[in-house]
């Protein structure tokens, strides 16, 4: 068996490569000391509190040790993309570089610290039926736009490309292939030979040999390995997608999920072919994610003749051709070479070819890097290869990002929970004043309680509702305007050109509307989330004065942030509209009279623009609505459920609840509940 040292007996690594690991982790350390002084807070409420406290507690606990940032990596087929990949994680053999244009796999690196006792594992996805019979018989994205647009000569040989790919699965996979669709498959460990047989090309040997290479690929959608990673101290998932620009433009769609369900995306670039006007498909894909959340790796710098020299103008034609497509200019661009990770981590870089030997000569020479030096070797050549440079970016990036949000939302749940117990303490301060003010009987306060949320609730829903129409609206009125445009653009052509010159229209003033009115969408939403979640908070607090005599100083109410509204991705997705190649013109030239012009473009756009334009008006919108509404339901179910805990001790023993933290030591716990709560209120 070909096995991949990837396993549990971590502490076995040579010690360069041990060293070399925990470079650029920083960011990440620091999140984490921060993550577990939060748990030390929860664990805290966990044991001072009663058992339903306990329990919630104990929930959110889980939620934190759960969290696992991801990170996606796309970007051009021969950028190097895999290579630097298996150096990010540790293993430089981890995952095949060399896979088939073809593939549509996406492997996700689930890593985690090192643990006693870890095991490592693999599991892969086939695709469904539906996903494989669209493929099959339209040829996927690609078949969809040539048959649209007329263009037989390249349909025919996507339909022969297709029929390739359909015989070479039949003859490897025989009665089997159809039982497997949709299924998925589990293993208690992974190596090359099994990584191979789900995600390579195969050697067209087409024997029932399990062990036989690329014998799934075809069929495999994704991969998902759980390794560890010496040197990391927290969960991290890496995301390897295809190229975006390949046959079936199936890759572009897996891509667009892999970037929705991100919250950091990594493009790698050739340093030769740096960012240009045919990686237009990674530009739309880029402009709809945060700038932020977007890191430009150009990697390859090992194959340039002189780096210092280069690196500058390289850095400026980028930033050239994100402005003029506007695309995230002020993305973190950052640049180095898989190789020289991949020999440092080895230690062989006495086998460095020699322009790549002398290209690092170079780098390291460059002023930018004087503060990089080092005695030893391996340990510049690692520092050189920017891979420290891009886990301290992905590490910053996590901590203010998706990291920072995380804290937060778990923080303000658990400070909810303190609250309630702490109200306790203030409850026997009002019972021991002189002058009682007439209280609520604490069953009909629940009572009354869940009615006013349910309102709350209600209130959610209409303002989503509204909002979601208006945005519906919105987005079909661009939609309209986009094609009046279009065929007023198309019309000035022809009558000033005539027939004989081919036109098309650029369909990035349609993404920049829809891009916008998604912008409006999300800004609605989470105002119409603060202001409800504002007012459910003042009711609440209400509620406790007249249930308890506690008033909104006794008992603070932390509202939660509007949850994350997914990027639109789905935006740059390539359409007809795009594509400038030799079918356009034949297009173009099979169409006679103005009225067939007009009505043939029109009925192109149309159909082109059609489904992503729905997608985003119902799918995605709902999706934003269910998800706004959600988070509030959970924030309004969390303040009853702490509500009614101290009503019904109320009704069962008053005493208890007005001393719901017993003990001899009450005091003490008291202080131990304080403490907790003001860490609680840092990440708040």
């Amino acid at each position: 068996m070909n096995m991949i040292d990837t396993s549990a007996q971590t502490s076995g690594l040579p010690a360069v490569e041990r060293r070399l690991l925990k470079c650029g982790m920083s960011g990440f350390a620091a999140f984490s000391a921060s993550a577990m002084r939060l748990r030390r807070a929860l664990l805290t409420l966990q044991k001072l509190g009663d058992e339903v406290t306990a329990r919630r507690a104990a929930r959110l606990i889980h939620q934190l040790d759960a969290l696992e940032p991801s990170v996606t990596m796309i970007g051009q087929i021969k950028s190097g993309k895999t290579s630097l990949v298996n150096a990010l994680v540790g293993y430089p053999d981890l995952l095949p570089a060399d896979v088939n244009p073809w593939t549509t796999v996406v492997t996700s690196l689930h890593l985690n610290p090192e643990t006693p006792g870890f095991r490592n594992s693999a599991s892969f996805r086939f695709f469904d039926a539906d996903e494989w019979d669209k493929l099959i018989s339209g040829g996927g994205r690609i078949g969809e736009l040539a048959s649209r647009a007329g263009a037989d000569e390249e349909l025919d040989k996507i339909r022969a490309q297709v029929a390739a790919m359909r015989e070479k699965s039949r003859l490897r996979l025989g009665r089997k292939f159809e039982v497997m669709l949709g299924q998925q498959r589990e293993y208690g460990y992974f190596d090359k030979d099994l990584i191979e047989r789900y995600v390579c090309l195969g050697d067209g040997d087409h024997s029932a040999d399990r062990d036989q290479q690329g014998r799934y690929a075809d069929i495999t959608r994704s991969a998902d390995l759980h390794l560890q990673r010496p040197g990391l101290p927290l969960k991290l998932c890496i995301r390897d997608t295809p190229g975006v620009n390949d046959t079936f433009m199936m890759r572009e769609q897996i891509t667009i999920k892999s970037i929705r369900d991100s919250r950091i995306c990594v493009v790698v670039l050739s340093a030769h072919q740096a960012l240009s006007s045919t990686d237009m498909a990674l530009i739309r894909l880029i402009s709809n994610v945060k700038s932020r959340d977007v890191i430009i790796f150009v990697n390859r710098i090992d194959e340039l003749s002189d780096p210092a020299e280069q690196i500058p103008a390289i850095r400026a034609s980028i930033l050239a051709t994100l402005e003029r497509h506007k695309g995230p200019t002020d993305a973190q661009i950052l640049f180095g070479s898989a190789m020289w990770a991949t020999c440092a981590l080895r230690a062989h870089l006495d086998e460095l070819p020699t322009q790549s030997a002398t290209a690092l000569f170079n780098w390291a020479d460059a002023p930018q890097n004087k503060e990089l030096s080092s005695d030893d070797s391996e340990l510049l050549a690692w520092k050189l290869s920017g891979l420290p440079a891009l886990l301290t970016t992905i590490g910053d990036r996590i901590t203010t990002g998706v990291g920072e949000a995380t804290l937060r939302r778990i923080a303000e749940s658990a400070a909810n929970l303190g609250s309630g117990l702490s109200a306790a303490d203030r409850m026997k301060s009002a019972q021991n004043e002189t002058t009682k003010q007439p209280r609520l009987d604490p069953s009909v306060a629940v009572e009354e309680l869940q009615r006013e949320l349910a309102d709350h609730q209600l209130a959610m829903k209409a303002r989503m509702d509204e909002i979601v129409k208006g945005f519906g609206t919105r987005v079909a009125r661009a939609q309209t305007s986009f094609l009046d445009r279009a065929t007023s653009a198309l019309l000035n052509h022809l009558e000033k050109y005539g027939e004989a010159a081919p036109w098309t229209y650029d369909p990035a003033g349609l993404r920049v509307l829809l891009s916008s009115a998604h912008k409006v969408l999300v800004a609605n939403s989470s105002k119409a989330f603060e202001d409800i979640a504002q007012s459910a908070a003042q009711t609440v607090a209400t509620n406790y004065q007249r249930a308890f005599g506690l008033g909104a100083d006794s008992i603070q109410i932390r509202t939660p942030a509007p949850p994350r509204a997914t990027p639109p991705v789905l935006l740059g997705q390539t359409i007809a509209l795009d594509l400038n190649s030799a079918w356009w013109k034949r297009w173009w030239s099979q169409r006679r009279g103005y009225k067939a012009f007009t009505a043939n473009y029109l009925a192109l756009i149309q159909s082109e623009t059609g489904p992503f334009v729905d997608e985003l008006r119902v799918t995605m919108a709902n999706e934003i609505r269910d998800s706004f509404c959600t988070s509030l339901n959970s924030f309004l179910a969390e303040q009853n459920d702490v509500f009614q805990t101290l009503a019904q001790k109320m009704l069962s023993n008053p005493d208890d609840a007005i001393n719901a933290i017993p003990g001899k030591v009450a005091e003490n716990r008291r202080a131990l509940l304080h403490e907790a709560l003001e860490i609680m209120d840092e990440y708040c």
